[in-house]
């Protein structure tokens, strides 16, 4: 009569665990930190370094289109007010952008159009033509702000994928500059995102550890049969 319930036990888990692995690994994702071009003030950069990142995913298959989301956890004050991207070929150009509450930037044009200290980037930060934006005036308060985020859509290079993306943030062929605003102290910082790393797994490798697992469950059984 113990055998029963050992038996469901294990099923019940195993299978719990593959039917839930395929939802989780529904898109494909890339989060960014970002680190500081600039020292102005090394109480900026550190908050800047400590409160901002990017989202990079993956708008579905047949979409041809990756989507950036900028944020800023706060809780100090800042704001990403200038956005640019230097790219070597893996975005063909931006597709709109989502304007997050207490948000209000437009694409295409960028003041100034070069990020600041860009040329303190290795290599030099260069930003590629129409690929930047920037928030309306007043320009702090319409910026990124603690708790406040930006989301910028680009649509891909002719055949281009999100792997493409996710290669070119790694080569470094493809970077993000943000130009940052409304510190306590005054003063403004520019910041280039960090390469990618631990990045979400593959849907496949996902699926195939929910199978071991089951399969783990199913030799529980059968041990518990032999007893």
């Amino acid at each position: 009569m113990k055998v029963l319930p050992r038996f469901r036990a294990g099923w019940v888990i195993s299978l719990s665990v593959v039917v839930a692995v395929p939802h989780s690994a529904s898109a494909d994702v890339l989060h960014l930190g970002f680190k500081s071009v600039t020292n102005s003030i090394a109480g900026d950069v550190a908050i800047g370094q400590a409160q901002l990142s990017v989202e990079v995913t993956d708008e579905g298959l047949g979409a041809g289109q990756v989507k950036f989301i900028f944020r800023n956890v706060g809780p100090a004050a800042s704001s990403i007010c200038d956005v640019y991207f230097d790219d070597d070929g893996a975005l063909q150009g931006i597709a709109g952008l989502v304007n997050g509450p207490g948000v209000s930037f437009t694409p295409g044009s960028a003041s100034p159009p070069d990020l600041p200290g860009g040329n303190n980037a290795s290599p030099p930060f260069q930003v590629t033509t129409g690929f930047l934006a920037d928030s309306n005036a007043p320009v702090q308060p319409n910026g990124v702000n603690p708790g406040e985020e930006l989301a910028i859509l680009f649509n891909l290079s002719s055949g281009g994928t999100f792997a493409d993306v996710k290669a070119a943030l790694i080569s470094l062929d493809l970077r993000i500059g943000i130009h940052v605003q409304g510190f306590q102290s005054g003063g403004s910082e520019s910041f280039v995102n960090d390469p990618p790393v631990n990045p979400v797994p593959e849907p496949t490798s996902l699926s195939l550890l929910g199978l071991g697992l089951a399969g783990l469950g199913f030799g529980r059984w059968r041990r518990c049969r032999g007893q």
